[in-house]
């Protein structure tokens, strides 16, 4: 797809609260770089926003003299807001997502009872298609489209690297939940192992990571890692297996904290609501929108 031999720089920012992981990845010769999955922090006892994990990025990026290029989102969360907006207004760099947010868009904008929601992408100042092409600098970026965990997952290949959200996470982590609307466990197979057909030394870096056993967060391994060692991975090798196993796994796990909220942010391109007439803003929380699901 890509020439692999040639490696950007990738510094990783995890964001605890939401076991997240928002990436920088730079050219090395032009220090052009794009930021990938970014956080916009939320507590959802207080209401209270803030933009501690995006300017922790912005500092590293003037520190270390970057230009950026690109605010990337691999698909809208559900559980963390995005920093796309801020991240936009503070750099003047494109935002983008793959061009199947239009179908989330449609999907959700009725959990939210928005008919004048415009659900055609336009929150973003570009839609990748999958096959697509674009530059870091002089770097080379590819797009695969990654649907599973959501209707518009992409996953980006940048050099010799691949950043794949919530498909797999580390190995001893195993593989994403396909149980929101619009998920799909037979198409999250079928991801995997389009990914999984990259160079085994091909670098991988996750969305996440829970870390099980306690251990300290971790977010890179490589393909071939991932094929010998992943838990989910390495134990099914047939799609039905696969989706057997996901599928009753999903049935255990409550809905992430934040995906109500989330949602409505992330699907209009990390926007915050509209203040009302009272100069407050106001997120708006369906009841009983998801179905009998799983609580904590």
């Amino acid at each position: 797809m890509l020439e692999a031999a040639i490696k950007p720089d990738v510094q990783a920012f995890f964001d605890k609260r939401t076991n997240s992981v928002q990436y920088v990845v730079a050219d090395p010769v032009t220090r052009q770089c794009a930021i990938i999955d970014s956080v916009l922090d939320f507590d959802e006892k207080s209401g209270a926003t803030a933009t501690a994990n995006a300017d922790r990025i912005l500092e590293f990026v003037d520190a270390n003299r970057l230009k950026v290029e690109w605010i990337l989102e691999t698909h809208p969360h559900a559980d963390h807001f995005s920093a796309a907006d801020y991240l936009r207004t503070r750099t003047g760099a494109t935002t983008a997502i793959g061009s199947h947010i239009v179908e989330v868009q449609a999907l959700w904008k009725q959990f939210y009872n928005w008919p004048d929601f415009p659900a055609n992408g336009s929150q973003w100042d570009h839609l990748f298609d999958a096959g697509d092409y674009f530059s870091i600098g002089k770097l080379t970026g590819a797009v695969m489209f990654s649907p599973g965990h959501t209707l518009a997952s992409i996953t980006y290949v940048i050099g010799d690297s691949a950043f794949i959200h919530d498909t797999m996470f580390m190995p001893d982590g195993g593989t994403a939940r396909c149980d929101f609307p619009g998920g799909s466990a037979e198409h999250l197979w079928q991801s995997i192992q389009s990914i999984l057909a990259l160079p085994d030394e091909t670098r991988v870096f996750v969305g996440h990571d829970y870390q099980p056993g306690g251990r300290e967060p971790l977010w890179e391994s490589t393909v071939g890692d991932q094929k010998r060692h992943n838990i989910h991975v390495s134990q099914c090798n047939s799609q039905a297996g696969f989706v057997a196993m996901r599928q009753a796994r999903d049935k255990t796990l409550p809905m992430p904290r934040l995906i109500l909220p989330a949602l409505q942010v992330n699907m209009n391109g990390g926007r915050l609501p509209e203040p009302e007439a009272n100069g407050k803003r106001f997120l708006k929380i369906p009841l009983n929108a998801l179905g009998d699901t799983k609580w904590d």
